[in-house]
């Protein structure tokens, strides 16, 4: 079985930004000893001639045809309730 160290679970946490008290550095230490253990697990597991599942849907390359539907709404009305339109678009501030 892997071991996994407070500090491996530091380094984790600061990987994805995140702020770990000790207690919660314990609890996610075993966490991620009990994943790791069960995929260690599965690793283990005699998959002789079983077919791969790459998805389950059997679904391939699904595609429509674009149509353009107006809803019933002329184009230009709705650009004159606008406030600011430039280039024949609306114009808003930046959210970022």
């Amino acid at each position: 079985m892997t071991h996994i160290s407070q500090d491996d679970v530091q380094y984790l946490a600061r990987l994805s930004n995140l702020e770990l008290t000790d207690a919660e550095t314990v609890n996610m230490q075993a966490d991620l000893e009990n994943i790791i253990s069960y995929v260690e697990q599965l690793s283990q597991i005699d998959t002789t001639g079983v077919e791969p599942t790459y998805q389950v849907t059997d679904l391939k390359n699904i595609w429509r045809e674009d149509k353009v539907d107006n809803y019933g709404v002329d184009r230009d009305d709705l650009l004159k309730l606008s406030p600011v339109v430039e280039s024949n678009q609306i114009k808003v501030p930046k959210v970022l």
